[in-house]
């Protein structure tokens, strides 16, 4: 036995080199290290995309309310100073 054959997300399968004289736990060994290092990379791509889709999806909600809650900081502004030139203009009569 020199090649041990597992699936593979590519194209089905993959291999691992094995020389002849390692043991069943070396193999085990091996094949794990090449499992996670497969399991990492599809991770750290679905984790890319996942975030990406989150924050896409929260600045598409935020640019609305933003916008809102400046226009409703702008109406209370104006409202205020209104009264203030309101309150102003009665006292110097």
């Amino acid at each position: 036995l020199t090649d041990v054959v597992l699936p593979s997300e590519h194209d089905g399968v993959f291999t691992v080199a094995v020389p002849a004289n390692v043991s069943p736990s070396e193999l085990e060994d091996r094949i794990i290290q090449r499992v996670m290092q497969r399991v990492d990379m599809v991770l750290e791509r679905r984790l890319r995309e996942t975030v990406g889709a989150v924050i896409l999806s929260h600045t598409q909600t935020l640019g609305p309310r933003l916008r809102s809650e400046i226009e409703q900081v702008v109406k209370d502004s104006v409202s205020q100073a209104l009264a203030q030139e309101r309150h102003g203009a009665a006292n110097a009569n």
